[in-house]
């Protein structure tokens, strides 16, 4: 099983669709193997989004990120790092699916609800960042005989 690192962004937090992510993704057979409500430092943010430090936008999203609470998370499924990445739907939501996260409940690209880790070095670095490996809990969950072979 893969792995992979969601973030709910603040304005998901502040607009409450947290549950409605989180029980989307576990309708959809993902587990959800770590989870945290936090604040994000200044440090935090520029390390994550460091790949963007040299681009215009990377104060924008570091102002972003570090505004409110997140929900940070680590879910773990079959090809989750792909099908996560179209759950999310496009970066921007005017190119989103409807049915996607971004597509359903977002409008304008500096409000994009979550993000998400977009192939596995990025999720490997991006859970080292927000989790300790103790944080994250292996376990194993009934139903998976029924959504794997």
């Amino acid at each position: 099983m893969q792995r992979t690192f969601l973030a709910i962004k603040p304005d998901g937090v502040q607009r409450g669709l947290i549950g409605k992510i989180i029980s989307n993704l576990e309708e959809k057979g993902f587990k959800l193997v770590g989870m945290k409500f936090m604040k994000v430092s200044n440090e935090l943010a520029q390390k994550h989004y460091g790949e963007h430090k040299d681009k215009p936008f990377f104060n924008g999203l570091v102002s972003f990120i570090t505004s409110g609470p997140i929900v940070a998370m680590v879910w773990e499924g079959k090809n989750i790092i792909s099908a996560m990445r179209k759950i999310m739907g496009k970066t921007n939501p005017l190119d989103a699916d409807v049915g996607t996260i971004r597509g359903n409940f977002a409008v304008d690209i500096g409000r994009n609800i979550v993000h998400g880790s977009d192939g596995e070095e990025s999720a490997k670095r991006e859970i080292s960042l927000f989790f300790k490996e103790e944080e994250l809990v292996s376990w194993n969950q009934d139903i998976q005989k029924w959504i794997y072979e």
